[in-house]
């Protein structure tokens, strides 16, 4: 399951769901106000596996997090 950051158009996910790949955004679930770090242990939590962000710089300040989750994945 994938999770589109706060940053990402929710159109995506009609056009994701084309390819038979589940998604939900980050504002739907109420984790907008959450850090980079915190919002990758609250999808890894809720059983998502990959991330897209517009956030250039989110693996800098999410890499203690990023580290914990080896088999997440952050598409940007």
């Amino acid at each position: 399951m994938w999770l589109l950051d706060a940053n990402m158009d929710v159109h995506l996910i009609s056009d994701l769901a084309g390819f038979q790949t589940s998604c939900d955004t980050a504002g739907k679930r109420g984790w907008k106000p959450l850090s980079n770090g915190d919002l990758v242990r609250a999808a890894v939590g809720a059983g998502f596996s990959c991330l897209l962000t517009r956030d250039q710089l989110f693996g800098e300040s999410a890499s203690r997090g990023l580290k914990s989750y080896p088999q997440f994945a952050v598409g940007s």
